[in-house]
């Protein structure tokens, strides 16, 4: 489950420390409002129990992504969420299954089937954009992004995401036996593009238009495509 704009405190802002990945701090401001009897359900229909997990969530991801897996807390990530440490243990079991949730990723990558060779590389970027054009700086992509870099476990959550994910989509039009193989190839081209993009804030690759990037990347991400 993504965290989303839905999902933040309203009021909320993220402020960040100086450096390398923009890494949120997290201040008083991020806290949600404690759950309290009277929001059993609310009017869009979201029940107690779907909002005391968001929140928990809201509030991991910004402890993974500021602190690190090895030193953020349950009981910090309690307090940002406003609850009882033991709700967050209730919820999610332990730690490490906190974890595990808080990098769940759906890439949003349709079955491409029938796709035209030539627009592959096109509609493929467009796909794999979307999610992080909507995700939010505390959000499940960038957080996965950033944690695999000094985190075993998030890599290999990573690894398997993008596998899967990518080989499902292009096994129908690339054949099963390349998709597999050039899953690699391409998810390297495009977690590039992500990381430029999103967390590095590259010129020009962070203020172009998606088609244009798309437009800049096809030749190579063909080449990628179908590589024997």
């Amino acid at each position: 489950m993504r965290a989303t704009e839905a999902s933040r405190p309203a009021g909320s802002r993220i402020t960040y420390h100086h450096g390398f990945h923009h890494v949120p701090r997290i201040t008083h401001r991020h806290r949600f409002r404690p759950v309290k009897k009277g929001d059993a359900v609310d009017h869009s229909g979201t029940t107690r129990s779907h909002r005391t997990r968001a929140a928990i969530l809201y509030a991991a991801r910004l402890h993974f992504a500021a602190d690190g897996y090895q030193r953020a807390t349950i009981r910090a990530i309690a307090a940002t969420a406003s609850i009882d440490p033991s709700m967050v243990m209730r919820y999610f079991g332990t730690k490490d299954q906190l974890f595990d949730a808080a990098l769940d990723v759906d890439l949003g990558l349709p079955d491409l089937t029938g796709t035209p060779p030539e627009q592959l590389p096109y509609v493929l970027v467009t796909y794999f954009l979307a999610p992080w054009e909507n995700d939010t700086d505390e959000g499940s992509l960038r957080l996965l992004l950033r944690s695999a870099a000094t985190n075993e476990r998030a890599a290999e959550r990573l690894r398997r995401i993008l596998h899967q994910q990518f080989t499902s989509s292009l096994t129908g039009v690339l054949g099963a036996e390349r998709a597999a193989s050039n899953t690699s190839l391409v998810a390297a081209q495009l977690l590039g593009v992500a990381f430029a993009r999103y967390l590095l804030r590259l010129e020009p690759i962070a203020d172009l238009p998606v088609q244009a990037l798309a437009k800049l990347v096809a030749p190579s991400l063909l080449t990628a495509l179908w590589a024997n």
